[in-house]
């Protein structure tokens, strides 16, 4: 568990990024958090990539569903205790995710979805030919079919758009909901704004 920004006061929040495999979940999951750790959030990220995987493991990886709902709850675990909690995962049911967003409602723990839009074309493209399956099965079996999300709090061609400009929209959610602030505040550090919050990420 990344102890970064320990002191930091600000409550947490889980960002599920939910998208085909290869929409971009995972690198801009991880510019996010760069971004967020730099400004001192408490950041965990939860990964179904199989090259990063940190995501429950288990019987319930052979299941969609099951596996949506164990990633779900260890997420809002975390966000419960102050984490900034970003998740990538394919989770290709809606019923599994509408039950994760349940989950954060009965808590009060702040829950956000991003749907990484990108045609399945342009996916396939993207992911690496002859990849190993890691320890999650982020990837959903072929005959799971995904089903985006109807009103994801956010909606992202990212085929269309960086890395920066990605995360930059996400972050600018982020703090238009006030799950974040610009800058959280260390023992000598009293900033409270910064215009450009991934200045000097790459795209």
């Amino acid at each position: 568990m990344n102890d970064d920004g320990l002191r930091c006061g600000c409550a947490g929040a889980t960002v599920w990024f939910t998208g085909l495999p290869g929409s971009g979940k995972t690198t801009i999951a991880q510019a996010l958090a760069d971004a967020l750790r730099e400004r001192r959030h408490r950041v965990e990220i939860l990964d179904g990539d199989p090259r990063y995987a940190t995501l429950p493991t288990g019987p319930a990886r052979d299941d969609p569903h099951r596996h949506t709902e164990r990633t779900g709850l260890a997420a809002e675990v975390l966000a419960r205790n102050g984490f900034l909690t970003l998740v990538s995962a394919t989770a290709p049911g809606a019923a599994g995710r509408a039950a994760v967003r349940r989950r954060h409602e009965a808590s009060g723990t702040p829950y956000v979805e991003i749907h990484l839009d990108a045609p399945r074309s342009v996916c396939a493209q993207r992911r690496p030919t002859g990849e190993e399956t890691g320890p999650a099965a982020p990837t959903p079996p072929p005959d799971v079919a995904y089903e985006p999300p109807p009103d994801p709090d956010l909606r992202l061609t990212t085929h269309h758009m960086s890395i920066t400009q990605t995360a930059a929209a996400v972050y600018a959610l982020l703090a238009d909901k006030g799950v974040i602030r610009s800058r959280c505040p260390g023992p000598t550090d009293g900033h409270t704004s910064d215009p450009d919050p991934l200045a000097g990420h790459g795209s």
